[in-house]
């Protein structure tokens, strides 16, 4: 699985972009930083879907073990979603080698930073980061039509993946 990620992200993960071609047809994944209260956090959203990750309060190790941190937030948000068992398994199953790349589409960091300002407001009204509920958070985020994918919600075009189903 490819990880796109900007520059801020690639230097704190320590890596140099890798040259990569298409990825799979389950998509890629374009990957950002979002500083929030002076805590770093990670945003990470799917191409094809725009189904988004957020992984709050990134530290040194998470950094250094990012493919565990990003197979821990994809296990979370899809079991949060009531995803099957068998698309929780093909999903992971292809997120365990990851190569990590350059940022490719501009419309996917688009919508990211739509997703980041929407993100702030959220934890804004909950009343702050320390009260916040990350995975109320996440459930709005992917549960929002964005104009990306014909107004379609995130969390139901990751469901309708036809390679999603395969055999895991």
């Amino acid at each position: 699985m490819i990880i796109r990620c900007t520059k801020k992200l690639l230097k704190e993960l320590g890596m140099q972009p890798a040259e990569v071609e298409d990825a799979s047809s389950l998509g890629s994944w374009h990957a950002n930083l979002l500083p929030i209260d002076r805590l770093q956090y990670v945003i990470l959203t799917h191409d094809i879907t725009l189904f988004t990750l957020f992984i709050p309060a990134v530290e040194r190790a998470d950094f250094d073990h990012f493919d565990d941190t990003f197979g821990r937030a994809l296990f979370r948000s899809m079991r949060l979603f009531g995803f099957e068992q068998q698309k929780i398994e093909r999903m992971l199953d292809w997120s365990r080698s990851n190569i990590y790349s350059s940022t490719n589409d501009r419309s996917v960091l688009g919508s990211m930073n739509d997703m980041a300002f929407t993100i702030r407001y959220y934890i804004d009204s909950f009343g702050g980061l320390s009260v916040a509920d990350i995975d109320e958070i996440c459930i709005r985020i992917n549960r929002t039509p964005y104009k990306a994918i014909g107004f379609a919600f995130p969390f139901e075009r990751l469901a309708d993946l036809p390679d999603l189903a395969g055999s895991a």
